[in-house]
């Protein structure tokens, strides 16, 4: 029998606790692929100091180096970070599951994945205000505030909402870019059969769009009419992705 893998997440105080769209990406791939797992969760102060002590490499040579998600898997006691390095794996360590990247498709999958954050750039000055407020561990959200403003270039989390009539003009540039990556998916999805983007199970690109959706979905609600105008896009195409991994919404 197969033992739970062990799955880091970061938790909020929201109902169910998993709100990052990062770790949600795995959370998600964990259950299409049907593996038990158990979540421990890391607040975000904490998250180099296990990750060092797990064993889990850096994700990144900027100032934030260690990240989630992770997972150890105590049936081939592999330690990993990062969410291709872990889809990779699953891959790889459970050949009889789903397959995350069908056959010929993972340099395709990965470089979309890669792109993403850059493609919906413009979003995140509309929610990273709301992430600082589902954080409820106070030292994480001083250990989030402190970080994410650094990235804006010292602006407050406050401040950085665009305001007035320029909110009007970076949404544009939101509802552009979202259009713009479901056109990039349908070119990479070409002619293949079934609804995700290598056929009839999820592929990894279908994950991490919908961990996107997801994130967006917990952190603004589904009634915020940020959320309700981003899911009405390319006809409703996002609600439906979102609607789909419903039944891959697993809170352990």
């Amino acid at each position: 029998m197969i033992k739970p893998i062990q799955f880091y997440d970061i938790p909020s105080k929201l109902p169910g606790k998993s709100w990052s769209g990062n770790t949600w990406r795995i959370r998600y791939a964990l259950a299409v692929k049907g593996l038990p797992f158990e979540t421990t969760w890391v607040e975000y102060q904490d998250i180099e100091h296990v990750s060092k002590d797990k064993g889990f490499l850096p994700t990144s040579e900027g100032t934030i180096q260690y990240t989630l998600p992770a997972i150890h898997d105590p049936n081939t006691l592999k330690s990993i970070a990062d969410s291709v390095l872990i889809a990779e794996y699953l891959d790889s360590a459970y050949p009889d599951t789903p397959k995350l990247f069908a056959e010929g498709s993972k340099a395709q999958q990965v470089a979309f994945l890669d792109a993403l954050p850059g493609k919906l750039l413009s979003l995140w000055q509309f929610t990273v205000a709301y992430s600082h407020g589902v954080l409820n561990d106070p030292e994480a959200a001083a250990y989030f505030r402190r970080t994410r403003e650094a990235l804006f270039g010292g602006s407050k989390l406050e401040d950085i909402y665009p305001k007035g009539n320029n909110a009007k003009v970076e949404w544009e540039k939101v509802k552009a870019a979202f259009e713009g990556v479901h056109t990039l998916w349908l070119e990479g999805k070409g002619k293949s059969d079934g609804p995700y983007f290598t056929g009839s199970q999820p592929a990894f690109v279908d994950i991490g769009l919908a961990a996107v959706v997801q994130y967006l979905k917990r952190v603004l609600g589904p009634q915020h009419e940020l959320y309700k105008d981003i899911v009405s896009w390319n006809d409703g195409w996002w609600n439906k992705l979102v609607n789909d991994f419903e039944k891959y919404e697993v809170f352990t």
